[in-house]
């Protein structure tokens, strides 16, 4: 079966490194960061909302968006939320590495991804 074709949205707390790696990993992805699409300080319910409209999952370290009773405006494609520390470059890409060497792609989809610097929880959204 052929791998799922994703869409990833950063947020600006993640390093625009994490995006760079993420798109030589996964060519074949649309990979985003907030500050490429001129979003840098917008607030969290507009990125959500874009999200939404794009297909895309979330990737960030604001546990805001771990929380979909926070945006009422529907339910996310997907969020993947870091909780490694520190918040450094090398600490994100190694934590997108285990995630994508853990979990298909295909498991992304409508799941809320906690990823912190021992273990990968994941659970479906709500």
């Amino acid at each position: 079966m052929p791998e799922a074709m994703l869409h990833l949205l950063l947020d600006q707390n993640v390093p625009h490194v994490g995006a760079d790696w993420l798109r030589a990993q996964r060519p074949l992805w649309t990979v985003q960061h907030v500050n490429d699409l001129g979003f840098a300080g917008r607030p969290d319910e507009f990125l959500y909302r874009w999200a939404l409209d794009n297909t895309a999952i979330v990737v960030t370290y604001d546990e805001d968006f771990a929380d979909v009773r926070f945006y009422r405006i529907g339910k996310p494609h997907g969020v993947v939320r870091l909780r490694v520390w520190p918040t450094t470059e090398e600490k994100t890409i190694d934590a997108l590495s285990r995630l994508l060497d853990q979990l298909p792609p295909e498991e992304w989809l409508g799941r809320l991804i906690i990823i912190d610097n021992q273990k990968i929880r994941v659970r479906l959204i709500a």
